[in-house]
């Protein structure tokens, strides 16, 4: 039998357990928003371990609360939150643990997808349908049970201006002035190796582009700084770089300062995209009908070979769907996306 539908004027306060990827929580923005609309009156309170350095400037929002990795700490939060009267817990991740958390927490009304066993735990587990759908349209559908208007939208993220400033004092200091045309080639992704192109493809990408007369800006977390050391190898000229420069809180704020971003399938190329900046994703083993970012400014380059989308973080065989893709494809998506557009919009809003 299905749970009576939640009643939105009884929630008083609401606990969002974000996603536990920096591009998923990007991508749970809409819903967040579709929330806040269903239940205007009610105190939003936000956990995840991207919530504090990404939704900083995202309004409406009455708390955000790292998440703790001890079982300890874990048991003090649940502890805080019951205390807190929960009256509400959304829960974006499908593990059993996030599940365990929201019933620990007390919440009167527990809303995820059933499945890995924690359909006990949740008051109004949602089934999952048999066709795969989009990651924005999949969280949004946790808001059915509120009856919430579930129109879907691209995510997008404020920026604040004191971010922006700090972003501009790195760019000046690796020689990108304002009104340059600066290319961001992301490496990294935290899903595995098979995700990430060539350091030979990478090189001869911004080579070409330096050529044409972009300003091109290596960026990456300080576990990148292996590849990148790999890409220099083979580059004729130093190449400009803030791999391990930057910070998490930072990085919409410096992403919106370029022209296009190129990205593995990867948290930076939803972050780029929340921020209005156009975006060249290559895909190999994941599935860009799940989670490319939206919108017709951005381009997913897949060549989808038979054994993908595989899902798998390292390849098993020759990795023949990443080097499917060539230089030349890259480097005119990303020419074609810096072109000027008449009457453009959607950069990001500063506040």
């Amino acid at each position: 039998m299905r749970p009576a539908a939640i009643p939105p004027n009884e929630i008083r306060r609401v606990l969002v357990r974000c996603p536990n990827w920096l591009g998923d929580t990007v991508m749970a923005v809409p819903t967040l928003r579709a929330l806040r609309a269903a239940v205007p009156d009610a105190e939003v309170w936000c956990l995840g371990p991207w919530v504090v350095p990404v939704l900083e400037a995202e309004p409406g929002i009455t708390r955000r609360l790292e998440s703790p990795r001890a079982w300890g700490a874990r048991l003090d939060l649940a502890r805080e939150l019951r205390r807190a009267a929960i009256d509400l817990a959304l829960l974006l991740p499908n593990s059993f643990g996030t599940a365990l958390s929201g019933w620990l927490a007390g919440a009167r009304w527990r809303v995820g997808y059933a499945g890995d066993g924690r359909a006990r735990l949740l008051t109004h587990p949602v089934r999952p349908g048999t066709a795969p759908i989009h990651q924005v349209s999949a969280y949004l559908a946790l808001l059915g049970p509120l009856g919430a208007t579930l129109a879907v939208s691209a995510p997008t993220l404020h920026v604040a201006a004191t971010r922006r400033a700090e972003a501009r004092r790195l760019f000046s200091e690796v020689g990108v002035r304002p009104g340059d045309r600066a290319v961001a080639i992301q490496l990294g992704a935290a899903f595995g190796p098979s995700k990430l192109w060539g350091a030979d493809r990478l090189a001869a990408l911004a080579t070409r582009l330096d050529q044409a007369g972009v300003r091109t800006i290596f960026l990456g977390s300080p576990s990148s700084a292996s590849l990148f050391r790999s890409v220099k190898a083979w580059m004729s000229a130093p190449p400009r770089s803030l791999v391990g420069r930057d910070h998490p809180a930072l990085l919409p704020a410096l992403l919106a300062e370029f022209g296009v971003l190129v990205a593995p399938d990867s948290g930076p190329a939803h972050v780029a995209a929340a921020v209005g900046v156009p975006v060249v994703t290559l895909f190999g083993p994941t599935d860009p009908r799940l989670t490319a970012p939206t919108g017709d400014r951005h381009i997913a380059l897949w060549r989808q070979p038979v054994c993908a989308p595989c899902f798998q973080p390292r390849c098993p065989i020759d990795h023949r769907c990443m080097t499917a893709i060539t230089v030349d494809e890259v480097a005119a998506a990303v020419l074609a996306r810096l072109e000027p557009r008449l009457g453009e919009g959607g950069r990001a809003t500063t506040t």
